[in-house]
């Protein structure tokens, strides 16, 4: 993979980490935005769109011709630079900052996965067990959390990163 191929793909990353902090902060300034499932979607879409576009631009930057790895590496790099500045955002602001912010949210999350449930027609016993649980969940954006959340995401993306670059590869002819 060229050097300004690693390079473009280094700037979607930034791109998208902007996007990824705004969205954090976002949240943080309205906390029940955390709690909507919208709100989550929207951003597991928004980062497969960029690590999309990396791969697609670095092919176009190699003349319509791109490999396998090369297309994984795009978006890998892309992905994996938005969600580490992403997690160094929240890891700051729910531990450093603000640490209150993170017991509310835990509490919003309770109630809205309670409502989800009732909602659904869960028996009361399934509530209360779910209740349970999350009460005794530490903090959910303790630092060692929030990087196992990490870790979790990028392994998810990485299946997706193959399968984009399964469909963005396009082997050059004459190299074969």
């Amino acid at each position: 993979m060229e050097k300004s191929t690693k390079s473009l793909a280094l700037n979607w990353g930034l791109y998208l980490g902007v996007l990824l902090t705004l969205s954090t902060i976002l949240g943080y300034i309205n906390l029940d935005l955390f709690t909507k499932m919208w709100y989550g979607i929207i951003l597991l879409i928004a980062v497969i769109v960029f690590g999309v576009i990396s791969a697609v631009k670095s092919k176009k930057l190699l003349g319509g011709y791109i490999s396998f790895k090369d297309a994984f590496t795009s978006f890998f790099i892309t992905v994996s630079v938005g969600l580490a500045i992403s997690t160094i955002v929240s890891i700051i602001i729910f531990n450093f900052i603000d640490p209150e912010a993170a017991i509310v949210l835990k509490e919003k999350m309770m109630n809205s996965q309670v409502e989800m449930m009732r909602n659904f027609g869960a028996p009361q016993e399934a509530i209360e067990q779910a209740v349970e649980k999350l009460e005794a969940e530490e903090n959910m954006f303790s630092i060692t959390n929030v990087v196992q959340n990490f870790i979790f995401q990028l392994i998810g993306y990485i299946i997706v990163g193959l399968i984009a670059a399964l469909v963005i590869k396009k082997n050059n002819p004459e190299e074969a």
